[in-house]
C-alpha cells in the first residue's frame, strides 16, 4: 500500500512540475539511451530493445509505434523485473516512465503489424527519432533497404544514424534461377534471384551484355555473376530505356545488381570488358614458338 501511495504522489508531483516536450505527454527528463535495437527474423517477428543508462530523476522512453502493450517487458541489469508507468497520447505514441534507477534499465517489446509478408517478400517500416541498430537472424543474408540491396557478408545488422524512416524488406524463400553459360571450355553460373518470371535469357559476348525477359512489374530482379564473365561499369536497359541500379559484392570477383523494373519487358545488362574470344595466352605461346622456331630454320635450306 505504501509503494502504491508512494508512486501516486511522485506521478501527481512530475505532472505538476515536468513540462511536456513537442506535444507528446511525456513524464520526466529524456532518457539516456545507451543502445536502441530492432531485431528481425525469418517469421517476420519485430523484437525491440532499449537499454537506458542510470538516472537519479524519472526518466522518459519514447517507444516506436505499434508496440504490443501486453509485450512490454522492463527489467535491470540483472534481468529483475521493474515497475514503470506508460502514457498513450491517443494517437498510437507510447511513452514509458522509468523510476530513477542505480543501474541499467532494459525495456524490451514486440511490434504488431510492424511486418507483411507479400508474395514471398517480408515488408518491414520502421520509425524513430534517434540512431538505432538493425539485427538480422543468421540465415538472412541480404536484404533491400529503401529499394538498395544489402549483403551482410559477415555483419550482423546496419545501424540508421541519427534515427529515420526505413522500409526493409527481405525472402522468407530465397527464389533463385540458376542460368549456365558456357564459353569454350569455360562454364560461368549467372544467379537471378526474384519473385518474377524469366525467359529468354541469352547471353552475346560480341555486344558484351546479357539479356533476359521479366513479365512482372515491381518485383526486385538481382543478378549474382562472375566480373570475369561480365565486367563494368554497368549499363542496364528495360526495353531499350536505361533504368536505375544498385551494385554491391557478394564475394571476391562476383558482382550483385539489383533492379526493380517499374514494367514487364526486356532487361539487357551491357558490360565494358567480357570473356575473350579465345584465351590470352595464346598469342603468347604462338610467339614463343616462333621465336624458338626461327633459328632452327635457319639450320636448313630447301636445294
Amino acid at each position: 500500500m505504501n509503494n502504491q501511495i508512494y508512486l501516486i504522489v511522485l506521478f501527481l508531483a512530475l505532472i505538476t512540475v515536468i513540462p511536456t516536450a513537442s506535444a507528446q505527454f511525456s513524464l520526466g527528463v529524456e532518457a539516456n539511451q545507451k543502445l536502441i535495437e530492432v531485431k528481425l527474423d525469418k517469421s517476420g517477428i519485430v523484437n525491440v530493445k532499449h537499454v537506458i543508462a542510470a538516472s537519479n530523476v524519472p526518466v522518459s522512453v519514447n517507444l516506436i509505434n505499434g508496440i504490443i502493450s501486453e509485450s512490454i517487458i522492463v527489467t535491470n541489469d540483472n534481468g529483475d523485473e521493474k515497475q514503470f508507468g506508460k502514457v498513450n497520447d491517443g494517437r498510437g505514441n507510447e511513452t514509458i516512465t522509468i523510476f530513477p534507477s542505480k543501474s541499467n534499465t532494459i525495456i524490451e517489446y514486440d511490434l504488431e503489424d510492424a511486418s507483411t509478408l507479400y508474395e514471398n517478400l517480408w515488408t518491414i517500416k520502421i520509425e524513430y527519432s534517434e540512431t538505432y541498430s538493425v539485427i538480422f537472424s543468421e540465415e538472412i543474408d541480404s536484404f533491400f533497404l529503401n529499394n538498395s540491396i544489402i549483403q551482410l557478408v559477415d555483419k550482423k545488422g546496419i545501424a540508421i544514424n541519427h534515427g529515420g524512416n526505413v522500409i526493409i524488406q527481405y525472402y522468407d524463400k530465397i527464389p533463385k534461377i540458376i542460368e549456365e553459360v558456357r564459353w569454350e571450355e569455360d562454364k560461368f553460373n549467372v544467379e537471378i534471384i526474384t519473385n518474377s518470371k524469366i525467359n529468354k535469357f541469352n547471353f552475346d559476348q560480341a555486344s558484351k551484355s546479357l539479356s533476359f525477359q521479366v513479365n512482372e512489374k515491381n518485383k526486385f530482379v538481382t543478378i549474382s555473376m562472375e566480373e570475369e564473365l561480365l565486367g563494368g561499369p554497368y549499363v542496364i536497359l528495360l526495353n531499350d530505356e536505361k533504368i536505375k541500379y544498385t551494385k554491391s559484392s557478394s564475394k571476391e570477383n562476383y558482382v550483385l545488381l539489383s533492379i526493380k523494373p517499374e514494367s514487364p519487358g526486356e532487361i539487357i545488362i551491357i558490360g565494358t570488358t567480357v570473356i575473350p574470344e579465345f584465351s590470352m595466352f595464346i598469342p603468347l605461346i604462338m610467339g614463343f614458338l616462333i621465336i624458338l622456331t626461327v633459328p632452327f630454320m635457319k639450320k636448313f635450306s630447301l636445294h
